[in-house]
C-alpha cells in the first residue's frame, strides 16, 4: 500500500511539473503572459465539466459493469452450489414435506417461461404453506450428506461476492442451520421427542422454501445468459415431474 502511495504521489509531482515547466517555456517564448492566465482559467473553469462527465456518467457506466460482471463471476458460485450441493438438498428436503408436489405443480419452469412466470413461482413458493413431519431414519441420512459438504459449503463463504448477494448468503445460513441442528444430535434420531421433530421440522420448511426461490432466481438467470445450461436445467429440475438428463422425444 505504501509503495502504491509513493508511486502515486511521485506521478502527480511529474505532472504537476511537467505543467508549470510549459507554462513557463510559452513565457519564454512567447513573453505573453495574458494569454496564459486567460487559457488557465477556461481551462480550470472547463475543469468541473470534466469532472461532472466523468462522476456522474462514465464512472456509473464502469460501476455497472463492474457490478454485472460480479454477478456473473457470482451466479458461477450458485451454479457450482447447486451443481454439487443444491440440487441434491432439494430432493432430500421435499421427501420431509407432505404437500411438496402442490409446490411442484407452480414451480416446474419449462422452457417457454418468460419472467412474469417465474416472478409467480417465487411468490407461489415464498407464500406456500409447508406440511410435514420428520422422519428420523430420513434425518439420519440427511445428517450424513450435509456434515460430508460441510467443507464444500464453507468454502463458498471464502468468496468475498457471496457478501453482495443477501438471498444467497440467507440460503448459505439456512444450510448452515440446518446442518449445525443434526449435527449437534448425536446417535439414534429415533429417540428425539416429537417437540424436537417439531423444531427440526421448522427449520427443515425454512430452508426448503428459500433453496426453492433461489433454484427459480438461478434457472431463470440461465435462461437469459446461457440457454444450453437452462436446457439441462428444465431437464433435471427437482421441482419438475420426471426429473432426467435424458432428451426424450417430444411426444413423450
Amino acid at each position: 500500500m505504501k509503495r502504491l502511495l509513493s508511486w502515486k504521489v511521485s506521478l502527480v509531482i511529474v505532472f504537476v511539473v511537467a505543467s508549470v515547466g510549459f507554462y513557463v517555456l510559452h513565457f519564454l517564448i512567447f513573453r505573453d503572459a495574458h494569454h496564459i492566465f486567460l487559457y488557465l482559467i477556461g481551462d480550470l473553469g472547463f475543469l468541473f465539466i470534466d469532472v461532472l462527465v466523468v462522476v456522474l456518467f462514465i464512472e456509473n457506466i464502469l460501476e455497472r459493469r463492474e457490478k454485472k460482471s460480479r454477478l456473473n463471476k457470482l451466479n458461477m458460485v450458485i451454479g457450482t452450489f447447486f451443481s454439487e450441493v443444491g440440487l441434491a438438498l432439494l430432493r432430500r428436503f421435499a421427501t420431509f414435506i407432505e404437500n411438496a408436489e402442490s409446490l411442484k405443480c407452480q414451480a416446474a419452469f419449462g422452457f417457454d417461461w418468460e419472467h412474469k412466470d417465474f416472478e409467480r413461482a417465487r411468490a407461489a413458493a415464498a407464500a406456500f404453506t409447508y406440511h410435514g413431519k420428520p422422519d428420523p431414519a430420513k434425518l439420519a441420512e440427511l445428517r450424513t450428506f450435509m456434515l460430508s459438504e460441510r467443507g464444500f459449503l464453507l468454502t463458498l463463504l471464502e468468496n468475498p461476492n457471496i457478501l453482495e448477494h443477501e438471498d444467497f448468503t440467507d440460503l448459505l445460513w439456512a444450510v448452515f442451520h440446518m446442518a449445525d441442528e443434526l449435527s449437534y444430535r448425536e446417535g439414534d434420531l429415533t429417540a428425539l421427542p416429537a417437540s424436537d421433530l417439531t423444531h427440526i421440522g421448522g427449520d427443515l420448511r425454512r430452508a426448503y422454501s428459500i433453496i426453492v426461490v433461489q433454484w427459480l432466481t438461478y434457472a431463470e438467470h440461465l435462461k437469459a445468459s446461457y440457454p444450453f445450461l437452462y436446457s439441462l436445467a428444465v431437464r433435471i429440475n427437482p421441482l419438475g415431474a420426471n426429473p432426467s438428463a435424458v432428451v426424450r422425444p417430444s411426444n413423450q
